[in-house]
């Protein structure tokens, strides 16, 4: 930006877009000056390198306007955590799917996550086995986004919502 820049030509487009061609750097200063704006590089990889003459803090600003109404648009997807384990009753699974469901249809992710304690991790199938039976349970309005799996003590399953 203006005395920042280190190059003998540039190619200059003025405050009014228009293009001025290559010229020399203490022109395109000069112009910028008698505008009284400033010469801001924006293509330095160019050959000659490009640059502007504009109001840079009204750039900086509308710019940052810019990527702030972008980042509000965005959606963000909410992960639930469910913890059981391979020893969790039939009736507080249910309980569990229920809620799941309430949190798919709001369009949240949930994770069923099994937990094993003590001499519990010689039997991992039981864990697969509960967590085969809430994806078959919740299969008509989820996706299974990862299949369950053994980390450690603990055996994960994440499902999506089917409308994502």
């Amino acid at each position: 930006m203006n005395r920042e820049i280190r190059v003998r030509d540039v190619r200059l487009i003025d405050h009014n877009g228009e293009n001025h061609g290559v010229v020399p750097i203490a022109k395109a200063r000069q112009l910028a000056e008698e505008a009284e704006l400033d010469l801001v590089e924006v293509a330095p990889n160019a050959d000659p390198p490009v640059c502007r003459i504009m109001d840079f803090g009204k750039f900086a600003y509308e710019k940052t306007k810019k990527e702030r109404e972008a980042h509000k648009h965005q959606k963000q997807i909410e992960i639930k955590t469910i913890r059981l384990t391979p020893r969790t009753s039939g009736f507080h699974k249910d309980v569990h799917v229920q809620r799941a469901k309430q949190w798919l249809g709001e369009g949240k992710k949930v994770k069923f996550q099994v937990r094993f304690k003590g001499r519990e991790i010689t039997h991992p199938e039981l864990g697969q086995q509960t967590l085969d039976e809430i994806a078959k349970d919740l299969s008509e309005m989820a996706t299974i986004e990862q299949e369950p799996k053994l980390e450690g003590w603990s055996m994960t399953l994440l499902m999506t919502p089917s409308n994502l």
